[in-house]
C-alpha cells in the first residue's frame, strides 16, 4: 500500500464541514477512479492532515487524471473556504503540500 500525507491549515471549527464534503465525495465512484483505498483526515492546532492510502504508487497519476472531473473540481473549490496552504508562497498544487516520508515500519 502507498500513502500520501497532505499538510495544510484548517479554519477554526471547520472539521465537521470538511468531513461532510469528503463524505459526499467518497460516496461517489471518485475514490475508485483515483485508486484511493482509505482516507483519513486529522486536525491539530490549526493544522490539517489528509492521509490517503492507495493500492499502488500510481495514486498521483490517477489523481492527475481525475482533476478535470467536475466532482474533483467542485470539492477542490468547496475546500478553499476551510483549507489553506501551509506555505502560500510555495504552494501551486497539493503536491507542494505533501509530507516526505523518512521512516517506514510494518509488522512482518
Amino acid at each position: 500500500m502507498h500513502s500520501t500525507l497532505i499538510v495544510a491549515k484548517i479554519a477554526p471549527g471547520a472539521a465537521r464541514d470538511v468531513a461532510g464534503l469528503f463524505e459526499a465525495f467518497d460516496n461517489t465512484e471518485m475514490p475508485e477512479l483515483m485508486g484511493t483505498r482509505r482516507r483519513q483526515l486529522f486536525e491539530y492546532r490549526g493544522l490539517y492532515f489528509h492521509l490517503q492510502d492507495f493500492d499502488a504508487d500510481n495514486g498521483g497519476e490517477l489523481i492527475e487524471g481525475a482533476k478535470t472531473d467536475p466532482r474533483f473540481m467542485r470539492i477542490s473549490d468547496d475546500l478553499k473556504r476551510f483549507i489553506t496552504a501551509y506555505d502560500p508562497a510555495t504552494w501551486r498544487s497539493p503536491a507542494d503540500a505533501m509530507a516526505t516520508r523518512f521512516y517506514d515500519w510494518a509488522q512482518p
